[in-house]
């Protein structure tokens, strides 16, 4: 028996799993303060229960929860395809995170900051970055709107209290910088690039560390079994609402959902069949979900 293929850290599952298992704690402080550039002293995760049913729930957020510092609240999340809703539910994550906070408390002075930061494997936004920062910033005065109050410097950002992250992936591949930085040194090691893992891990423990957690999870049966029950659920969700677009169903998107996948078009079975080797889905496990030939699995970046 072959060694086992290697899961992949851009699935939800996995991304969640080996940073909120226990005694992985020091692996998710790293990660953070990679992206936040903030030195992390207290962190608590607050989800890293994965309950089975909400794995196999079709369009369930495996998303991180915590806490740093005992003042920000952070909402991190890894999104493998494009719903083309993602500017939408990143505004969503954010009330949520606010809405959770004032439930426990009316006075607004103990809000804690709130931070959502989105890892995305496909391009969202036309800027030339891979890591995006924003907060809500105000618009440039008008000039009949000018008073002149004698600040030597305007306020940039109407608060202090909402930030949002968002690292594109492709953009970061496509840059190929080297692993100096510590955030590098982990998109390297989310991307699955072989040859530069290795030099991430020499540059840091904690990115060793997860490599090797993630090893362990691809020789584990069940965690296998859970991402690929992951996966599955992820495709059913992708193929029944591409077999409902194709038959105009409008009413009843379950039944389109479950007839998706014998009834979808070649086209769209092939879409499906790349984003399934982007998750690490070997090539016979995808034509057996899609029921495409060996030949176009095998060939499918040159088909499309």
């Amino acid at each position: 028996m072959g060694k086992q293929q290697k899961l992949p850290l851009l699935n939800d599952y996995i991304f969640k799993r080996t940073f909120t298992k226990e005694g992985t704690k020091g692996l998710l402080k790293d990660l953070l303060e990679a992206i936040l550039e903030v030195k992390i002293t207290k962190l608590e995760v607050r989800n890293s229960e994965i309950p089975k049913e909400l794995i196999e729930e079709r369009a369930s957020v495996l998303d991180i929860k915590a806490e740093i510092n005992g003042n920000t609240v952070v909402d991190i999340e890894m999104q493998v395809g494009n719903e083309y809703n993602m500017k939408q539910r990143s505004t969503v994550y954010m009330c949520k995170n606010i809405a959770t906070q004032i439930q426990q408390t009316e006075d607004y002075k103990k809000l804690k900051k709130s931070i959502v930061i989105i890892l995305l494997n496909y391009i969202l936004y036309k800027r030339g970055s891979y890591h995006h920062v924003a907060h809500m910033k105000f618009e440039k005065i008008k000039p009949n709107e000018y008073v002149d109050m004698g600040y030597k410097k305007e306020e940039e950002n109407a608060t202090e209290e909402l930030e949002m992250h968002f690292i594109e992936i492709p953009k970061f591949l496509k840059k190929n910088p080297g692993v100096e930085g510590k955030l590098e040194q982990w998109l390297w090691l989310i991307s699955g690039r072989e040859e530069k893992i290795k030099m991430a891990e020499e540059k840091n423990e904690e990115v060793k560390k997860a490599g090797i957690l993630v090893e362990e999870m691809s020789m584990d049966p069940k965690e296998r079994e859970l991402y690929e029950a992951r996966l599955m659920a992820k495709y059913n969700y992708d193929s029944g609402m591409a077999g409902a677009r194709e038959a105009g169903i409008e009413e009843g998107i379950e039944k389109g959902m479950a007839k998706g996948i014998k009834e979808g078009k070649k086209s769209e079975k092939l879409q499906i069949a790349k984003k399934l080797k982007e998750m690490g889905m070997s090539d016979k496990e995808i034509v057996e979900a899609t029921g495409l030939s060996e030949v176009d699995v095998k060939n499918i970046y040159k088909i499309i």
